[in-house]
């Protein structure tokens, strides 16, 4: 499911949303429907690395990784 970001037109909220292909989205504070996807912000540079790694290193605490020898995780952990 892919993540996007919408405005809604109705109450101006900016919100982000998990949404199903079949999933007509809604605003969470005035449930409106009419919504317009807004392009999201990338993450400033230097700091993907970073975001990258933490999320690895909680993959690995939650046994996501336990298909990889010990070798892999410690290259995919670094």
């Amino acid at each position: 499911m892919p993540m996007y970001e919408y405005h809604c037109k109705a109450c101006d909220a900016d919100f982000e949303l998990l949404v199903r292909a079949s999933t007509v989205p809604a605003c969470r504070q005035c449930g409106a429907t009419e919504l317009e996807r807004v392009v999201s912000r990338i993450a400033p540079a230097g700091k993907i690395e970073a975001i990258r790694a933490s999320n690895r290193r909680q993959a690995a605490r939650e046994g996501h990784f336990s298909n990889f020898s010990a070798a892999e995780r410690a290259k995919l952990i670094k």
